[in-house]
């Protein structure tokens, strides 16, 4: 009779067990669900989840339970520097096919004899050129939807070195064809000297622009001063001055396209043409202050 008491009352699984008292086993902080499954009524306890609370357009929230993963730092700085190192080889593989595409025209115009005497009897397609190198200067510079646009980025900067090396070579005929290699030997030597400095060196020029701002705007008011007082000495030290500011421009803009924690400044890998095209113009410009130092100094 008590067995069929306790199995009506309890549904056949005997007396239940003493209610728990939180004051035997100390205050419990959990907030979790607690249930009774099987025989024996025995307790099984699930933890608390963590919920990421997210409201819909109905105003409803959306429980999402999957924790979100991230790489950490160490991800974040790897895929930086894989990124500055590809736009490090696209920069100087651009730079290179522009020099030497340069260096070719160059040549042409300085041992092909009837090019040679065209172009020296006929200044006008200098001058022609002078404008039409500057003007693709400025497109490339102030328009950075269109060097940022492939293939019009290489189209434009490839019409510019055809037009910029042109313009050198119309001018190298007006030199001896030595001093010309010579000026081309000492512009590789010393760009490449001062591309090995900059990438060692600890000393942070992307914070100097100002300075050499200043410094070429004084080399241009010195220039001035050469074109009324037409002097060779003049000339050689307004040679010296050019030379030095172009090398510290060259070391300048390394920096900004090298990057790195101790630089103040750097340029956006997908300025990659403007970038090439930097480095070109100082290469460029050292290379003419050189060619003049030596025709003055021979």
């Amino acid at each position: 009779m008590d067995q069929e008491k306790g199995m009506s009352s309890d549904g056949g699984f005997g007396a239940r067990p003493p209610p728990y008292n939180t004051q035997d086993y100390g205050q419990n902080t959990y907030t979790g669900m607690g249930y009774q499954v099987g025989q024996g009524n025995i307790a099984v306890v699930s933890p608390p989840p963590t919920y990421n609370l997210q409201a819909t357009d109905g105003g409803a929230q959306d429980y999402d339970p999957s924790p979100e993963y991230t790489g950490g730092c160490e991800d974040s700085v790897f895929s930086d520097r894989s990124i500055r190192r590809g736009f490090i080889r696209k920069v100087y593989l651009t730079l290179m096919v522009q020099l030497l595409v340069t260096v070719g025209i160059i040549c042409v115009f300085l041992y092909w004899e009837s090019l040679r005497e065209w172009t020296s009897e006929t200044p006008w397609f200098t001058y022609s050129m002078m404008p039409a190198s500057f003007v693709l200067i400025l497109v490339l510079a102030c328009c950075d939807n269109l060097r940022r646009k492939v293939p019009l980025n290489f189209i434009t900067l490839g019409l510019f070195t055809i037009v910029e090396g042109l313009m050198l070579g119309s001018l190298a005929v007006f030199f001896e064809a030595e001093a010309v290699m010579w000026a081309v030997g000492a512009t590789a030597l010393v760009s490449f000297s001062l591309s090995l400095f900059a990438m060692q060196s600890k000393w942070d020029f992307t914070a100097k622009s100002g300075c050499l701002w200043v410094f070429a705007w004084t080399l241009v008011s010195f220039g001035l001063l050469c074109a009324i007082h037409r002097s060779q000495y003049l000339y050689i030290v307004y040679a010296c001055l050019g030379t030095l500011l172009f090398s510290l421009y060259l070391v300048f803009d390394t920096q900004l396209i090298l990057g790195g924690k101790n630089r103040k400044y750097q340029i956006s890998p997908e300025e990659y043409v403007y970038a090439a095209l930097t480095l070109y113009l100082d290469i460029v410009n050292l290379f003419l202050l050189l060619l003049q130092l030596i025709s003055l100094c021979r």
